[in-house]
């Protein structure tokens, strides 16, 4: 056996593609939303959370793995100008650790059992007419955010979508599954989490501009420029802030403000970096970026520590 198929089956090889530790921006929110039906009286069954949590990772997957079979080019690009570990993908399809067609199959295997597990939730636990809609929404979102032909990265809405899935839609469908509806609480609590996560891939596409911009991925950094680009992550986090106190006093517990403060302060120092220009700086680039997806992961843990 070569050396080549012999990382093609490594486990660490495939956590790498799946970029294993981003899986968390999607199942924090989707544990918020169980948790707020479980907070309105709604006895939670693990099942449904169970095969829920489930399909969101394989969604997850899917998104993952497409950005890495359809991104090789800027990927190889990014790789040439350093590491960076929130751009540029895991590099194992730009070092041909793995064959390409095998990351693709897999991710149609993820989308189709993420299709299968959402139809088992609806049929078996009826769980409303919503479910469907709501799992294909993440579907297509997801799957074709890099995968063509729609390859929403490239209409300037990649960016959008990301927010409107990892926020709304995960923290919506975890509640709705549990409950058959929707209260505005679920809204007000999804809005400054999809604005954060919008700034994790806002700002994790400032070190791919070269990259994206000598192949055409007219991504949104790609197409406001790194300046005004800086200046809609701003306006982004700032709204943030002001939508997690309206969140709050729709009737959550007082102490959420507490669990908030270190979010802050992460996001603020982001903020004050950007407009000194420090991203420029490719080691502070990567601590800026750190900090966004704490502020994001932050964002939805104050709320879950304030239900809990």
């Amino acid at each position: 056996m070569t050396s080549h198929t012999t990382t093609a089956f490594s486990l660490k090889t495939w956590l790498a593609l799946a970029r294993a530790p981003f899986h968390s921006v999607g199942v924090l929110p989707f544990v918020l939303g169980t948790a707020l039906a479980w907070k309105t009286g709604q006895p939670v069954n693990l099942a449904v959370f169970g095969m829920g949590l489930t399909a969101v990772v394989l969604i997850m997957l899917t998104t993952y793995l497409n950005g890495e079979y359809n991104d090789i080019a800027e990927d190889t690009l990014v790789g040439q100008l350093g590491p960076h570990p929130f751009s540029g993908g895991s590099e194992v399809l730009v070092r041909q650790e793995v064959p390409a067609a095998w990351v693709r199959a897999v991710s149609y295997a993820a989308v189709g059992l993420a299709a299968l597990l959402g139809l088992i939730i609806w049929i078996g636990f009826r769980t409303g007419p919503w479910t469907i809609p709501l799992g294909a929404a993440g579907m297509v979102a997801g799957f074709y955010y890099s995968a063509r032909p729609l390859r929403w990265v490239e209409w300037g809405i990649g960016e959008l979508l990301i927010g409107f899935c990892y926020g709304w839609l995960t923290v919506a469908s975890a509640f709705y599954i549990q409950t058959g509806t929707l209260i505005p609480l679920v809204h007000w609590m999804a809005l400054p989490i999809a604005l954060t996560i919008f700034n994790v891939i806002l700002l994790n596409e400032f070190p791919d501009y070269p990259a994206d911009r000598a192949v055409n991925k007219a991504n949104l950094v790609v197409r406001l420029g790194p300046e005004r680009a800086r200046y809609v992550y701003s306006a982004a986090a700032v709204l943030s802030w002001i939508l997690f106190v309206l969140a709050v006093r729709q009737g959550l517990p007082a102490r959420a403000y507490l669990f908030y403060l270190p979010v802050v302060a992460a996001s603020a120092t982001v903020v004050a970096l950007l407009f000194r220009r420090r991203d420029q700086e490719r080691a502070t680039l990567m601590v800026m970026c750190g900090l966004t997806i704490l502020t994001n992961l932050g964002t939805t843990l104050a709320f879950l520590l304030a239900l809990l």
